[in-house]
């Protein structure tokens, strides 16, 4: 069958333009269950959680899935990392090892509570953070680990618990990206110390606007993270609020319309997992086999949550090996996305590179030659973002492997605006801007 010119050379589109706002893209799902718990909320009139009801059922049913004792519902998974650190003992002025490559909430939350984030490089396999690096970064200011299960893959979680124990180290799961994973049959969140959870509605396990979660197995440290949670109070449920004050602190709950909707959520969390895991996978085969594309690593001993799905182009296997890795991402996005596919990058810089973050006080500085890996991710990768969530996405994930195959087999005309391209990485760009200042 004769293949239809490329969309951005003037052919046919491989996906529709509506596909983005069809149901089968839709997330979260929302449905009469989910409407049902929230009016079921708004008509009790219990809308905090101080009182018993929807919050402390989320945490109840989230522990029991997660194989942990203690759960605390939050307002977001950044205020999760927080009081992670907070109720575990980093004290200000500590080092946190932090992976070079992640949202800007893993290192940000140290920063907050005073700390100090020392970057680390990435495994080249699975984007996590690399325990050979995090163990060459030890010093003995180090005080913890954040161990961020990035694009829904555990970490290495035996080498890190291994190199924490060594050093006396707490380690952190940033598993914001990974409900529902498993590292060598237990899920991720029971796998550290303690560890961090986001709710927001993009989230393999979302609410209707933002939330988290904090799991952990040390009632101390949950005693301490529900004294956090609340301007330092004690707060039972039961009696007249005493308005007693044991630590300064925020305020940092989850309400009980945003518990009543996840709930409804979690109820089909692993049903919806094991469908986008069969859809996702499938893409991918048909991905692989085309010349240049790498796919996503999934070690035999552990489970993908496949929040995100990103993609690494080699342009020497691709029959470009005079362009530029950047070149290459940067037109093969403007193909795809005329094709219909929702590609984009997922972050542009390493976190050290990130102006809020660059040379913060008392972090090694930014140099890029201590980050390879991460760079070159950045630089030759895209990711699939939001449509493969839904579990009713599968054809219309063929049609986006329709699409790569559709580009890949007219590659060729792309290679002279490739070749012509110039390009320049993003913190290349922020250090000579830097350097003119």
């Amino acid at each position: 069958m004769a293949v239809s010119r490329l969309a951005m050379l003037g052919g046919p589109r491989s996906v529709d333009r509506d596909a983005g706002t069809s149901p089968e893209t839709a997330w979260p799902i929302v449905t009469d269950a989910e409407r049902a718990a929230v009016l079921g909320v708004l008509d009790s009139g219990r809308f905090t959680s101080v009182e018993h009801g929807e919050v402390q059922l989320l945490e109840q049913e989230w522990a029991e899935f997660t194989g942990v004792r203690h759960c605390a519902a939050l307002s977001s998974g950044t205020a999760a990392i927080e009081l992670a650190l907070t109720a575990t003992g980093i004290e200000p002025g500590a080092e946190v090892l932090v992976p070079a490559f992640s949202f800007i909430a893993t290192a940000a939350a140290p920063v907050m509570r005073g700390c100090v984030p020392v970057f680390v490089d990435i495994d080249p396999l699975t984007y996590t953070i690399d325990p050979a690096a995090a163990a060459a970064a030890v010093t003995p200011r180090t005080q913890a680990i954040i161990a961020v299960h990035l694009h829904g893959l555990p970490c290495d979680m035996t080498a890190l618990r291994a190199l924490a124990d060594r050093h006396g180290l707490v380690l952190i799961e940033d598993a914001a990206q990974a409900h529902g994973a498993t590292y060598r049959g237990r899920q991720a969140g029971s796998l550290g110390d303690v560890a961090a959870f986001s709710l927001n509605a993009s989230k393999n396990l979302p609410t209707s606007g933002e939330g988290g979660l904090l799991t952990t197995d040390d009632p101390a440290v949950y005693q301490r993270v529900l004294l956090h949670r609340q301007f330092g109070e004690e707060l039972t449920g039961r009696g007249d609020r005493p308005y007693l004050s044991q630590v300064v602190a925020g305020n940092a709950k989850l309400s009980s319309v945003q518990a009543a909707f996840t709930r409804c959520q979690l109820a089909r969390l692993a049903e919806r997992h094991e469908q986008r895991d069969r859809n996702v996978r499938r893409f991918l085969d048909r991905l692989a086999a085309l010349d240049g594309i790498v796919t996503p690593a999934c070690p035999q001993d552990r489970t993908h949550a496949w929040f995100q799905v990103r993609l690494r182009f080699d342009s020497a296997r691709m029959g470009w090996p005079d362009v530029a890795p950047g070149a290459t991402r940067a037109l093969l996005q403007r193909a795809l996305r005329a094709e219909g596919v929702p590609v984009r990058p997922y972050q542009s810089l390493p976190l050290p590179a990130q102006p809020a973050l660059r040379d913060s006080p008392g972090s090694p500085p930014w140099r890029p030659e201590d980050f390879p890996v991460t760079l070159a991710v950045i630089e030759d990768s895209l990711t699939m973002q939001r449509w493969h969530l839904n579990p009713a996405a599968g054809p219309l994930l063929d049609r986006c492997a329709d699409a790569f195959e559709k580009v890949w087999s007219q590659r060729e005309l792309l290679l002279p605006a490739a070749r012509s391209m110039r390009h320049q990485p993003l913190w290349q760009r922020l250090d000579a801007t830097a350097a003119r200042t």
